[in-house]
């Protein structure tokens, strides 16, 4: 009976959870991941992860849901809902890696993208054009870092935790892929992409509602091109989580256009330096 009781007693709370994901600002430097530690998944996994069960779950959903609604620019609610909600979304996209050669290597080797594993200014210095000049501009251009993905904590199964950072980790290697700039317009427009192909409700609810957030300009030009687009480059492009884009660095983004079946939106071509 003591030790049933204080297992109980020492289980993470529904608060207790929410306030782990609620960090914001200077609170959330200590949830980043160590330098010397980020290479390594399994590490990362056991140190971050936390086990709830389905009634914290429920509590962590509804809580992040809200919030995000609220705020769509909390990527740790975000995060929290995508983990909360996305189990058969997470077993769909392993299936399909693991039918897919390239990605199965992905799924072996676990590759993380961030400054310590990806030589940025290598790739600053790479020939206009290639996917990781365009990588690099872009996250230049737009003041972003790779070193800002929140780490996994509640997927319990190590596989769909990895399929889960995985795809944190390339989302903003999607955004350069399409063209598509971080402001609301860039990220509707690359969450329908995503929901299409990923089948993640985060992504499916940030297409459907993120553009109520876009102003009167912005919601007649997503409405007239980027809306169209995106629903087509979702369907007709390869799957994007089966590309192992760090062997890729130095592909021609036009040759991997074509490769993915991606046909850039005109309204950003001037993006990839066409020349």
């Amino acid at each position: 009976m003591t030790s049933f009781l204080s297992i109980k007693m020492f289980r993470p709370s529904p608060l207790y959870l929410i306030r782990s994901v609620t960090y914001r600002g200077q609170n959330r430097t200590c949830h980043k991941i160590g330098k010397m530690e980020r290479n390594s998944f399994e590490e990362d996994f056991r140190k971050f992860h936390i086990p709830i069960n389905t009634f914290q779950q429920t509590l962590l959903t509804i809580g992040a849901a809200s919030l995000a609604l609220l705020d769509p620019y909390r990527a740790d609610m975000v995060a929290c809902l995508g983990e909360t909600t996305g189990s058969f979304a997470l077993h769909y996209i392993l299936s399909q890696m693991e039918n897919s050669q390239e990605a199965a290597k992905i799924l072996k080797e676990k590759p993380r993208i961030n400054s310590s594993t990806v030589d940025l200014n290598k790739l600053r210095k790479m020939p206009e054009g290639t996917l990781g000049r365009v990588y690099a501009n872009f996250l230049d251009e737009n003041k972003v870092t790779p070193d800002t993905r929140d780490p996994v904590r509640f997927v319990s199964d190590i596989k769909l935790a990895y399929v889960m950072q995985r795809y944190r980790e390339i989302h903003d290697l999607i955004h350069a892929l399409l063209g598509m700039k971080t402001n609301m317009l860039g990220e509707v427009t690359v969450k329908w992409v995503e929901a299409i192909q990923t089948k993640l409700p985060m992504c499916v609810g940030g297409a459907i509602f993120g553009p109520l957030r876009l102003k009167p300009k912005q919601r007649k030009d997503y409405l007239q091109y980027y809306l169209p687009w995106a629903i087509e480059t979702g369907s007709t492009s390869k799957f994007f989580m089966n590309v192992y884009f760090e062997e890729r660095w130095e592909q021609p983004i036009v040759e991997l256009h074509e490769e993915l079946n991606i046909k850039p939106l005109i309204l950003s071509r001037f993006l990839f330096n066409y020349g």
